[in-house]
């Protein structure tokens, strides 16, 4: 409703004529809703939004550096344990801007610079399309190059 005056007209009962009431709209709690309150993200939801934007980019293979991958396989095995997708990602949240910190494993044969710019594009746009908040820098770390000869770092299972 808008803060103009409304004019309604009713029919009065005993004479037939019409009467003109006028009353004012009135807006309760005042202001735009949006500014009635404060909404605070936690730097894990940010960490992980950044996780999965990053791992959608062509040419990573993991993240994080080789011994939080291992760890990170050893608790995915563990039964009812998540697969964690804020390894190799760390975010410092503000009310308004946020910096990223990704730690990536590319495969062997991508430019490097062409993964990070991507990683770096994707994670931004991201972040600020789901958070609203301005990503102000996100640094990327090559901790290492995923051989084709490799085989993953996750520790055999015991159990068949």
């Amino acid at each position: 409703m808008s803060e103009t005056t409304e004019q309604n007209r009713t029919q009065t009962p005993d004479s037939g004529s019409e009467a003109v009431q006028t009353r004012k709209a009135t807006r309760r709690g005042g202001g735009d809703p949006a500014s009635r309150g404060r909404t605070t993200i936690a730097d894990g939801v940010v960490e992980k939004i950044a996780g999965l934007a990053a791992r959608d980019v062509m040419g990573v293979h993991a993240m994080g550096s080789g011994i939080s991958r291992t760890f990170g396989a050893v608790r995915d095995r563990v039964p009812g344990g998540a697969k964690s997708v804020t390894r190799g990602v760390k975010a410092e949240v503000g009310e308004v801007q946020t910096a990223l910190d990704l730690e990536i494993v590319v495969d062997y044969g991508v430019s490097i610079i062409d993964v990070s710019r991507e990683v770096r594009e994707n994670v931004i746009a991201a972040v600020e399309r789901m958070t609203g908040l301005e990503v102000v820098e996100v640094n990327i770390a090559v901790s290492d190059v995923k051989l084709p000869e490799e085989e993953d770092e996750e520790p055999e299972s015991r159990l068949q």
